[in-house]
């Protein structure tokens, strides 16, 4: 399957903003965006006024990155989001939060959604005691997350459990960390959503 293998830090840099793709790295000093708050290549310095169609372009592109979703999902995602009732911008960052990758990653078990990606890809993860190796599955209120038992001493999860519980959890979930486990209490509402995603741009580029 295509994925982004490039510096993570040059997409934050191109939205002008901490995208938290580095995991702890983005909290540090060494941050790209704290150190060239600039986009990346060799005219980045140009602050040219964008027109609207830019604008909804860029908002568009930043949400695809903070949750690793390509072009063709991002449209189905929209679609989807479009077919159901309610409000489409709420809709479609609801279908992305409640994505099973994004889930592990807002419950603590890793620093970046990319490695949270990457536990479900090698099978640690189990939703409601059955092992599901898909990213993208969309998790619904009432199931619970866990890492199978193997994962549970990893290092790499330790620290990311132990920044997690300092951040915070999504109220939406609830976090049994001496388990290892999540559940998902409800779906999530506009509010509960801490990124600073203005989509209804992403709405007007699709309606255009």
């Amino acid at each position: 399957m295509a994925r982004y293998h490039e510096p993570v830090c040059r997409l934050c840099r191109r939205e002008g903003m901490k995208l938290f793709l580095k995991g702890e790295r983005c909290f540090k000093e060494k941050c790209a965006v704290e150190r060239r708050s600039y986009a990346p290549g060799q005219h980045g310095k140009r602050r040219n006024k964008m027109q609207p169609y830019g604008l909804q372009l860029r908002e568009k592109q930043k949400v695809r990155r903070v949750y690793g979703v390509l072009e063709k999902q991002f449209r189905r995602y929209f679609a989807e989001a479009a077919r159901q009732k309610g409000v489409t911008g709420d809709n479609l960052l609801r279908l992305l939060e409640l994505r099973l990758d994004n889930v592990v990653y807002s419950l603590g078990f890793a620093s970046s959604r990319a490695q949270a990606r990457q536990l479900v890809r090698h099978g640690h993860v189990l939703v409601d005691g059955r092992r599901v190796d898909v990213p993208s599955f969309q998790v619904r209120p009432g199931m619970e997350v866990a890492l199978k038992e193997a994962m549970r001493s990893n290092v790499f999860v330790v620290e990311a459990l132990d920044t997690a519980q300092g951040r915070g959890v999504p109220a939406w979930l609830e976090l049994d960390a001496e388990g290892f486990r999540g559940k998902v209490l409800a779906e999530p509402k506009r509010e509960d959503i801490r990124l600073p995603i203005q989509e209804q741009l992403i709405v007007e580029l699709y309606s255009r």
